[in-house]
């Protein structure tokens, strides 16, 4: 089993940053993949961003230029730092981890809310 530990959302103001971590613990095997996704209230859950199998990142259109992922694999965590939030950008983000051809895991969830 896997548990993934999010921390680093709240409520700021639009233009702020803010930095998420998310940390892996259990029964990690390599090769995996983390990401961050987001869910907005009506809408489905989208990809914000994630790294691939190969090592590369893919992003979501709408936060190219503002969010950047990145990660310690010594400590198997995810970061994603966000800089010029805007009000769209409101969501409950969650942490993906990936187990290459096995098990998908998720985490909690942490609600980031972009707001004046």
């Amino acid at each position: 089993q896997v548990q993934l530990v999010e921390s680093g959302g709240g409520l700021v103001q639009p233009g702020g940053s803010l930095r998420l971590s998310c940390a892996a613990s259990g029964r990690i095997f390599r090769p995996y993949v983390m990401g961050w996704y987001r869910q907005a209230p009506g809408k489905q859950r989208e990809l914000v961003a994630e790294f691939t199998g190969g090592g590369s990142t893919n992003y979501a259109d709408s936060v190219k230029g503002r969010f950047t992922i990145s990660r310690d694999n010594a400590r198997n965590t995810v970061y994603l730092q966000m800089n010029s939030l805007k009000p769209e950008d409101t969501a409950v983000y969650y942490c993906r981890l990936y187990l290459i051809g096995t098990m998908t895991y998720w985490g909690q969830g942490t609600q980031v809310t972009v707001s004046s």
